[in-house]
């Protein structure tokens, strides 16, 4: 069942070795090589949102990879809301 207040992110929307056929969301440019669900998480956190984390989720296309996914309170429209994360995930793996 669909939960309007939330939405979910997995990975795989902002890794930038994937196009978008394979399921990443946000531009090139704001998108990274094999993104973590901890990084993520961090940037969710930097963003002041609430959270929980499926460790051992998969994404649909790919059911034989336990990739995990975040469920992120929705603020906003979910499109905005990925490209404002993977802004925040950019600077997260620029400071580490």
């Amino acid at each position: 069942m669909r939960k309007k207040d939330k939405i979910v992110l997995w990975p795989l929307y902002f890794d930038s070795t994937k196009s978008r056929v394979e399921g990443r969301k946000v531009p090139k440019g704001v998108a990274i090589p094999s993104p973590k669900l901890d990084e993520i998480r961090e940037a969710v956190e930097q963003l002041g949102l609430r959270y929980e984390i499926v460790p051992d989720a998969s994404y649909p296309k790919l059911s034989w990879q336990k990739s995990g996914k975040l469920v992120v309170s929705k603020v906003g429209s979910k499109t905005q809301m990925i490209k404002e994360i993977g802004r925040q995930l950019l600077a997260v793996r620029k400071g580490r």
